[in-house]
This record gives C-alpha cells, structure tokens and sequence, in this order.
C-alpha cells in the first residue's frame, strides 16, 4: 500500500476514534469538542496530504479514487451526525437532524452513480464543487468544534448556522452538478 492511500487508511481509523471520544463527553466535559476538533482537522489534512503526495508521486490508484472520497464521507458524516445529536442537548449549536439527512442522501446518489460507473469500466474523480463542498462543510465542523462550546457570543451562533446553511446549499448544487454531468451513466445502466 502507497502513502497517499496509509494515510487515507488513518483516516477512516481516526472516525471511531473521535465517536469514542464522543460518548464520553460527560465526563470529559467541554474539552471533549476541543480534542475531537483537533482529530478531525488531523484527519482532514491526512485528505489534503494524501492527494498531493499522489499527484507529485503520480501514484494515482483505482483504489485510492475510491477510499479517499469514501474515508472523506465517513469522516464528514460521524462529525455531522454527533452535532446534530449534540444539537438535543445545546441548541446554540445549531445542527438539526436533517442537515446530515440531506449531506448523506447526496453521498448515497454521488456513490451509486460512481458504483454505476465502475460496473461499466469508467472511474469518476471527485468534482471541484464536491471538493469545495467537502472543504466548506469540514470547515462549518471545525468551527463547532472549536469555537461554539467555548464562546457564548450571539454572533457566533449566527455564523454557526450561516456555515450550515452554506455547506447545504453547496451540497445540494454539487449533488445536482454531478447528476447532471453523469445522467448518461445513469441512463445507459436502465
């Protein structure tokens, strides 16, 4: 196994990592957020590292085309689905249930598309609104994570659920993008 592919391996290890950590919230308190802040931004730049080591070495693999976007999924999703229980308990941090409903149901088409197109022999590479959707939504979590717990400040509720809407709206027009480009894939598989 290659680097670029190790360290997207660490990343996906780093998602049951940080969920442990959740659990034992209570008695960790408010520095439970500040540790699994700093994880995700760990596992976060293994995504940013993994994709430069691979295009500097040029050691683009099929398997890495699939893992990165999936590790990238699962770390997104196991972040978004503890704020949105976290949001039962503090609703300054404003994260409801159907954020990650929606950011979900766009990986399960944008996967299915992709499963699609393997079966036919083509591989389909993450698009740039995907990636600036990815990196806008890993920075809405990294803002809950480090700065809502510790501030109690008005304004920043309110930049807390600008971010969430942001990465939303992002979500739903990279998830239309992607379908559009690759309804030919969708309509030669019926």
């Amino acid at each position: 196994m290659n680097l670029p592919n190790k360290l997207t391996m660490i990343r996906i290890i780093l998602v049951p990592v940080m969920m442990i950590i959740y659990l034992f919230k209570d008695s960790i308190g408010n520095v439970t957020y500040l540790i699994m802040g700093i994880i995700f931004v760990i596992a976060s730049f293994t995504d940013y590292l993994d994709g430069k080591i691979a295009r500097q070495r040029n050691i683009v693999t099929t398997f890495g085309k699939f893992i990165d976007p999936l590790a990238d999924k699962l770390l997104v999703m196991a972040a978004l689905l503890i704020l949105a229980d976290n949001f039962r308990v503090e609703p300054s941090m404003w994260m409801p249930f159907w954020v990650p409903i929606i950011i979900l149901a766009r990986e399960f088409i944008v996967t299915s598309i992709r499963l699609v197109a393997v079966g036919g022999g083509k591989i389909i590479a993450a698009s740039n609104l995907g990636k600036y959707k990815t990196a806008l939504t890993m920075v809405t979590i990294t803002y809950y994570l480090f700065v809502l717990p510790f501030v109690t400040i008005k304004a920043f509720d309110i930049i807390g659920i600008v971010l969430v809407i942001m990465s939303v709206g992002m979500t739903l027009i990279s998830g239309l993008d992607y379908f559009m480009k690759n309804k030919s894939i969708i309509l030669e598989s019926i």
